[in-house]
């Protein structure tokens, strides 16, 4: 991608670990396999959530930030992290921003509608005051096989 993204921070706080989970969330996903998860400033998870195909608004990354604002209320996420095995679209980009995530943390890159660095990068270029870091591709094959593995059973 064109988008320069800083180096994951939390490998000392268990970002290979937390992304793992997505990757078990995502196996349970009815419909495109994708895992989220907020998890708090030491690493710890608050939240999780997977794809649910019976609404449009239910993606993993918005059930998660649901989850996670039910806990910490609207003010409580700027030292928290959201990690996705999927690049977020607009929608659940824009509601990290809502929430004033402080990073983003993807597996796979989603060039057809992401908006995290791919199409758009909301997290850092729009309006306002808000921005997110973003770090993309962290773990990012061991997340697009998933995915592939779930277009193959959707057919």
């Amino acid at each position: 991608m064109g988008v320069e993204l800083k180096r994951p921070y939390m490998f000392e706080k268990g970002a290979f670990d937390l992304m793992e989970r997505c990757m078990e969330l995502a196996k349970m996903s009815k419909g495109v396999a994708v895992g989220a998860l907020v998890a708090g400033p030491e690493g710890e998870i608050v939240s999780e959530g997977f794809n649910d195909r019976s609404s449009p608004f239910l993606h993993a990354e918005a059930i998660a930030i649901r989850r996670a604002q039910e806990k910490l209320g609207a003010e409580g996420f700027k030292g928290c992290t959201l990690f996705c095995t999927l690049e977020p679209c607009p929608m659940c980009a824009g509601a990290a921003l809502l929430f004033k995530m402080g990073r983003i943390v993807f597996g796979a890159w989603d060039e057809e509608g992401g908006a995290c660095g791919s199409v758009w990068d909301v997290p850092r270029q729009a309006p306002g005051g808000w921005k997110a870091e973003v770090v993309g591709g962290f773990r990012g094959a061991e997340c697009s096989e998933i995915l592939k593995e779930s277009f193959k059973s959707m057919r």
